[in-house]
């Protein structure tokens, strides 16, 4: 299940939730209990290493140009 990152725009508080993806967004914080949590949009940790990923995320060949 993806890793959610919430803010209450009431009170400032943070958090994380595991949800599953048709599981509605919460609306609720668990702090204040009001209704106005929001999703945060955050930076994925998914990065492409080695030598097969060029900066665009294709496959390079063994001459250096794109499959």
């Amino acid at each position: 299940m993806p890793l959610y990152e919430y803010s209450c725009s009431s009170c400032g508080h943070t958090w994380e939730e595991n949800r599953s993806i048709d599981d509605p967004p919460t609306q609720f914080c668990p702090r204040c209990r009001l209704k106005t949590a929001h999703r945060l949009i955050s930076k994925s940790s998914f990065v492409l290493k080695g030598s097969g990923w060029a900066r665009d995320g294709y496959t390079i060949n063994s001459k250096g140009g794109k499959a």
